[in-house]
């Protein structure tokens, strides 16, 4: 019996870590694009502002402050 699970455990483990991969990847492409683009986070503020604000709080912890406030300014001087 065990022998007949053994190649369903590893397709298993390799289809996880093939989607953990994917996560990290993915995960790495939007902080990057956030980090080099005011306009893509103006567009994340509008569709998903929950994941903006984790971007901003993650930039603060690491020492880097006003980029939250620099975006505000931006936008709301373009508004008029």
């Amino acid at each position: 019996m065990a022998r007949t699970m053994e190649p369903l455990a590893k397709k298993i483990f390799k289809g996880v870590l093939v989607a953990e991969l994917m996560g990290v990847f993915g995960a790495y492409f939007l902080f990057t694009k956030m980090n080099t683009s005011q306009d893509f986070r103006q567009t994340m503020s509008k569709k998903f502002p929950f994941i903006l604000e984790v971007y901003y709080k993650s930039i603060e912890q690491s020492g880097i402050y006003g980029t939250r406030e620099q975006d505000q300014e931006k936008w709301f001087n373009s508004k008029n």
